[in-house]
């Protein structure tokens, strides 16, 4: 029962999440790992949402949004997704080629353009979406084993670790949570999930199943993952009073720590995160696009195929016309989607809540509750970059 909730945690667990991890445990030691917690109870409820709206409606997540709130608002939607897809592309090309250049040597914009080649290839299959999904079931559950190994063998102050969990928001530290949440309660990612559900058609009955099997870990896993990550960032680098100026950063001051087998360790679960951030991200976009157009909602349709190459193209282009891309780049483009996630989660609670629609699935009081709560959160986080960039 695995699958459409893993690609949407495989695509809000990138290189943006890890730049943005990375710093916030190296310049702010364990205080904002509550970030992470709060994000993932927020994107569960959404994912969730999303599930019962791939079982309820009758073509597709955006098909339906046409229908009940019109046109003009499903073809916003689809674009809106395609430009945080192009967002991210850049970070999922600069991460994949760098992660596996500290592994074999040569040049990080030649395995960009290796990935992003791959990914490519993945695309020309007959249906991409399975292809997709069994890739980053794969590369999910060896990510997993990858940041659990970093983590212990970082040995942190675990007491510290769990006291993080206390919120507060340090001096300086706006615009890191905005980023973190950007990327941790990622709407697009949580929006996508309702296509992944159509695809595998998933059924009302199999609804408490795919929650148990596939929602909860799905989105649960990537939040521990980068939970992990802020933590062996706040050890290793915390430790020396330093910053993580490069993504490649964290693993250079992690060898002294482990060795060159913990530091290649490290190196590949970048590489990982990075091409199943950029398979996931490719996917998604070419497919809403492609159903906002009216072309059909699934990532086999020629159209989705062709907006999928669009925005691998783009990420490599951005990577070879910038070779320098520092993490403090990369978190400002993984803000910036902050300014429309309101608006997909807005679609998100709207459509679950619609009684003629989704009769026995629609949203229950808690959910409306915790929803509510989240779109609040979000909608502040983009007024706060709103005036972040002003100022």
């Amino acid at each position: 029962m695995a699958g459409p909730a893993f690609i949407a945690g495989a695509w809000q667990f990138g290189p943006g999440n890890l730049a943005s991890a990375v710093q916030a445990g190296s310049e702010y030691s364990y205080s904002l790992i509550w970030v992470i917690a709060v994000s993932t109870i927020f994107m569960l409820v959404y994912a969730d949402m999303s599930v019962r709206l791939g079982i309820r409606t009758p073509v597709s997540m955006i098909s339906s949004v046409k229908d009940i709130l019109g046109r003009r608002v499903g073809v916003s939607a689809g674009i809106g997704v395609f430009i945080i897809t192009l967002c991210f592309s850049v970070g999922n090309a600069v991460g994949s080629g760098l992660g596996l250049s500290m592994v074999f040597g040569g040049s990080p914009i030649v395995w960009s353009a290796v990935c992003t080649v791959f990914v490519g290839l993945i695309l020309l299959f007959r249906n991409v979406y399975r292809t997709v999904e069994r890739v980053l079931l794969v590369i999910v559950a060896l990510l997993a084993a990858t940041f659990v190994f970093s983590a212990v063998i970082a040995q942190p102050d675990w007491f510290q670790a769990v006291h993080g969990l206390v919120p507060s928001i340090p001096p300086g530290g706006q615009l890191l949570v905005v980023a973190l949440v950007g990327t941790n309660f990622s709407l697009n990612a949580a929006f996508f999930t309702s296509y992944g559900t159509h695809e595998r058609k998933r059924t009302a009955a199999e609804y408490r199943q795919t929650t148990i099997a596939d929602t909860i870990p799905g989105i649960v896993a990537p939040g521990i993952m980068t939970s992990l990550v802020i933590i062996v960032a706040a050890a290793v680098l915390g430790r020396q009073n330093t910053e993580a100026t490069t993504l490649a950063g964290l693993a250079k001051i992690f060898e002294p720590i482990a060795g060159p087998i913990g530091s290649t360790i490290f190196a590949l679960g970048l590489s990982g995160a990075a091409f199943s951030a950029m398979v996931a991200n490719a996917t998604a976009g070419g497919t809403m696009l492609s159903d906002a157009l009216g072309k059909g909602p699934s990532p086999s349709t020629p159209t989705a195929k062709r907006t999928s190459a669009v925005i691998l193209g783009f990420g490599l282009l951005i990577t070879i016309l910038f070779t320098k891309s520092p993490v403090q780049l990369i978190i400002f483009a993984q803000a910036l989607t902050v300014l429309i996630a309101p608006f997909l989660g807005l679609l998100l609670f709207v459509m679950s809540s619609n009684r003629q629609l989704m009769g026995n699935l629609r949203n229950t009081w808690w959910k409306n509750i915790i929803g509510a709560l989240g779109f609040l959160s979000i909608l502040s986080l983009s007024g706060l970059l709103i005036y972040e960039l002003l100022g």
